[in-house]
């Protein structure tokens, strides 16, 4: 990513280098997309990531794959990331999402109680071209406008305005302070007049009550809906296979000595927290623990859901600590430098994100297997919620590719050469036409690969469980 030497050139300078890397990578050449000749098989990527995952939730992530292309997708950012290595490269880097899909991004709160809308999963986070995360979100709305019967005009309306959202927002950005880009966001107020200008009337009311239903998944809703009362003591209520109170997963000893582990994870997990944030963690007692089957590419990984109390037993706080293990990114762009996989989830996501949420941490922990794993914790739920594409018409789809694509740009502009991208993306709407082209030959070979996975299956080379 740019670093002193880079940021404090004169932007003419910047803007110059933009330009020059036209030269190595046309505008018009992110159209091409063909597999490459030694292109890994899909199922064998797949299973590959499944040996380091639970064992007996395997089966879940592949049934969850194999429900449609779309969910396929999802759960295929490792098999992606080997695809774009292969495409052509602008040389100017930028912190990737690394999954920047039309579902991870959503409504979430600010520290200061005020709802946002932003990127939401960085598991797979790390620098690298920014033109990657673009190309993931603009192929993520064709296949998803695939599964909703859209027509090809449609895709590409929808596809093309989600670029250019991110090519003007990005040029918006390259004539801005740097304090200006590191305040920019996108509150409640903004995309409700965002509907207004978009969807009309209708799209304004539908707006104001998804705005007023995320304010109501909060940590009191999550707790209702999670625990029970059980011989008088607060418990997270089981719902197998996806949520295993630790009771029911392991016998006494071993529920003891991962419970341990758990509680040594929260103590020394605040050292990563400020010390303000670090002293509120502090007034908080663990209470129980339950294993959590999340997602849909994450899903075999390990996933703990933890009950915290602190005044009494209406002053709740879940935690979820998730397992992070190296990024798909990585064997194409390079290792992260932070050795531990918890500190790269994080650090990523303070540099993407305009606010993030206050009990955002990590740690490392040695299983009962010997094993050491990286671990980030995070709230459970924070008036977050998530789009649902499948209800969309086209027209509120073209509206959301565009809020998602103005979005990323704004997380790109924090950490990468905002002037230097603006200046490769020009005036013009050539990039916008390129990833256009490149996003329906994508879809076209993620049906292929979701076909394939459901030939594995048909023919037992894996197992898929439904549900």
């Amino acid at each position: 990513m740019p670093g002193p030497e880079t940021s404090h050139q004169p932007p003419a300078e910047r803007a110059a280098r933009g330009k020059a890397a036209r030269s190595d990578a046309p505008r018009s050449s992110h159209a091409q997309f063909a597999p490459h000749p030694k292109r890994p098989d899909p199922v064998e990527l797949i299973e590959a990531q499944s040996q380091a995952r639970l064992p007996e939730l395997v089966p879940i992530r592949y049934g969850r794959m194999l429900e449609s292309p779309f969910r396929f997708y999802r759960g295929a950012a490792a098999i992606m990331a080997g695809d774009l290595a292969e495409t052509p490269r602008t040389g100017i880097t930028a912190q990737c999402c690394g999954d920047a899909h039309l579902l991870n991004f959503r409504l979430l709160a600010s520290p200061e109680r005020r709802l946002m809308f932003d990127i939401n999963d960085f598991d797979e986070t790390l620098p690298g071209p920014w033109e990657w995360d673009v190309k993931r979100l603009a192929a993520s709305l064709a296949i998803a406008g695939r599964a909703n019967g859209y027509t090809e005009l449609e895709r590409a309306d929808i596809v093309r305005a989600t670029v250019r959202s991110y090519r003007e927002a990005m040029r918006g950005f390259a004539g801005m302070r740097d304090l200006d880009v590191w305040y920019a966001r996108i509150d409640a107020d903004r995309l409700q007049a965002l509907a207004a200008r978009k969807l009309g009337a209708r799209g304004r009311r539908r707006m104001t009550r998804t705005l007023a239903k995320a304010r109501t998944r909060d940590n009191l809703r999550a707790y209702g809906k999670l625990t029970r009362l059980i011989d008088g003591k607060r418990r997270i209520a089981p719902d197998l296979p996806l949520i295993t109170p630790i009771d029911d997963l392991l016998p006494g000893r071993e529920r003891d000595s991962v419970e341990a582990q758990i509680r040594g994870l929260i103590e020394r997990y605040g050292r990563s927290l400020q010390s303000d944030r670090r002293h509120l963690l502090q007034q908080y007692r663990l209470v129980d623990t339950a294993r959590k089957v999340v997602g849909v590419g994450s899903v075999g990984t390990r996933c703990w859901v933890i009950l915290m109390l602190g005044r009494d037993d209406d002053d709740p706080l879940l935690l979820q600590a998730k397992e992070a293990d190296l990024s798909v990114l990585a064997p194409h762009a390079g290792a992260s430098e932070y050795d531990n996989q918890g500190q790269r989830v994080v650090s990523g996501q303070r540099l993407m994100q305009a606010a993030s949420d206050i009990f955002l941490g990590w740690e490392r922990v040695t299983g009962l297997d010997g094993r050491q794993r990286d671990f980030y914790v995070r709230q459970l739920h924070d008036w977050k919620a998530i789009a649902e594409p499948e209800l969309m018409v086209p027209r509120g789809m073209r509206a959301f590719g565009e809020i998602c694509g103005a979005t990323l740009a704004r997380a790109h502009a924090r950490s990468g050469d905002r002037i230097a991208i603006a200046a490769y993306l020009g005036r013009s709407d050539v990039f916008d036409r390129a990833l256009t082209e490149f996003s329906e030959s994508y879809a076209d070979q993620n049906e292929r690969d979701h076909q394939a996975l459901a030939d594995a299956v048909r023919a037992g080379r894996v197992g898929a469980e439904s549900g």
